[in-house]
């Protein structure tokens, strides 16, 4: 059995988190080795080039003996209470008092010298963050953005030492190896199943995704969804909802005749001056700006961010309309609740019927929420991939359905079968992994095609 050197901080991931890790430590000039449970994991050779000292460890960890370690730092991605890290995750580090295995957002933590806006939840996080972001910078404050999206949490206090606020999306597998975030403003978006394969169930979930609020100045929550209220003392709540807002909370209500985003009985902004559209987006808009205000930002420029805000790729995205019928990438839905928020969203507002695109790798989820929805708005659902007969077996009794082989067969079907004012929308409820490198390749795969068939439709109009 290999020994770690005593004294040494071992890097658990060599994946973009990790890399992160390792880049952060050589700046402190904290001394580390790495390991990757992988045999030859991918760009080891440019790893081993760039960072010729440091020793890489690849296979089981049960062949290191860990009796020495500092430290141990491990990537998201793997599960801190993995084969040869157990024991030492009941562990409390003597010199930090904090676990003896932590993840990148306790690091960052210690380093960080501006204050932290937080957001998690199981669907919008990116666009909340990403929105947040621009008010900001609408609002004249020095914001570094990124964290489980875009730039790594650790890389921002490279790229951006001077910043007066961090804003970090965060996921469940962040949080659960974050002793303490300490946020200004944490946020817990929504809560539906996902991830189930790595916590087990939902109160597992939950509790991975409550750790946002340790050590947290202010929370935003919402007020439809108790799981996501604080467990943790926060002096500070603010709620959002696709209600009528009472008292000082958040919500959507008339004003003049117009849905408007309201703020107890102030208006803020008609949703018709909004660029993003459905209902789940109008709660985004929301959240952010109960965020905003809790961050000091004004309101107007707030206001202005929000009215030039089109949305995310991948998210709710609308690529093109091709006879009528509109096109629309929702790759990102990953999970049960990210593809009902789609269907809640669109369909109340479509002239004709809905045609879901959906399937791949559940994650154990239960499919059987997309039922009751998809029979109200639904024309056809189109469903590829490996879960597609778990998807099937939820779905079969409420809405016309038909498994097919893959997405491209998936899109042509729905060419087929589309009516003028229908949406045909891919909002696949599960990873991409079984036919895909990831959700963005699954994302450009549908895009490429539509616009495609739009090119050639337009040619033919000629």
């Amino acid at each position: 059995m290999d020994r770690v050197a005593k004294g040494l901080t071992l890097v658990v991931g060599l994946g973009v988190s990790g890399r992160a890790i390792c880049r952060h430590l050589s700046r402190l000039n904290v001394p580390y080795m790495v390991a990757d449970t992988r045999a030859e994991p991918p760009g080891l050779d440019d790893f081993r080039a760039a960072h010729p000292a440091i020793d890489v460890h690849c296979g089981s960890l049960a062949a290191l003996d860990l009796t020495g370690v500092a430290e141990v730092v491990v990537s998201p991605g793997l599960d801190p209470r993995m084969p040869g890290l157990k024991e030492l995750a009941d562990q409390l580090n003597p010199h930090t008092g904090e676990p003896m295995v932590v993840g990148e957002i306790a690091l960052f933590v210690r380093s960080a010298k501006a204050p932290v806006a937080a957001i998690t939840g199981s669907n919008a996080k990116s666009t909340v963050t990403t929105l947040l972001g621009d008010m900001a910078t609408a609002a004249g404050v020095d914001a570094a953005v990124g964290g489980n999206l875009g730039t790594p949490a650790l890389d921002l206090l490279a790229s951006h030492p001077d910043a007066q606020l961090y804003i970090l999306e965060l996921s469940s597998f962040q949080l659960e190896t974050t002793p303490r975030l300490g946020a200004r403003c944490a946020a817990f978006l929504n809560l539906s199943e996902d991830h189930l394969d790595r916590h087990g169930d939902m109160h597992s979930y939950r509790a991975a995704k409550q750790r946002i609020f340790i050590g947290a100045e202010s929370a935003v929550v919402n007020a439809d969804e108790p799981p996501t209220w604080p467990t943790y003392p926060v002096d500070q709540v603010a709620y959002f909802s696709q209600r009528a807002p009472e008292a000082n909370e958040w919500g959507l209500a008339f004003h003049h005749d117009k849905l408007t985003l309201m703020q107890g009985s102030s208006p803020w902004l008609a949703i018709d001056e909004l660029k993003i559209a459905g209902q789940h987006n109008y709660l985004n808009a929301l959240a952010a700006l109960a965020m905003g205000q809790t961050l000091g930002f004004a309101a107007a420029p707030m206001c202005n961010a929000l009215r030039e805000f089109k949305g995310l790729e991948h998210r709710s995205e609308v690529i093109a309309q091709i006879n009528g019928v509109t096109w629309v990438n929702d790759t990102k839905g990953t999970n049960v609740g990210a593809t009902l928020a789609a269907i809640n969203g669109i369909g109340a507002t479509l002239e004709g019927r809905l045609i879901l695109l959906a399937g791949g790798i559940g994650k154990g989820a239960d499919f059987t929420p997309l039922a009751a929805p998809l029979s109200k708005c639904a024309r056809h659902v189109l469903l590829f991939g490996l879960d597609a007969p778990r998807l099937a077996d939820a779905l079969i009794e409420h809405v016309s359905i038909q498994q097919v082989e893959d997405l491209t067969q998936a899109m042509q079907t729905a060419f087929e079968l589309a009516q003028p004012g229908d949406c045909v929308l891919l909002s696949p409820a599960c990873s991409s992994l079984d036919q895909f490198a990831n959700y963005p390749a699954r994302g450009e795969a549908f895009r490429r095609w539509v616009l495609d068939k739009a090119s050639t439709k337009a040619g033919e109009a000629l």
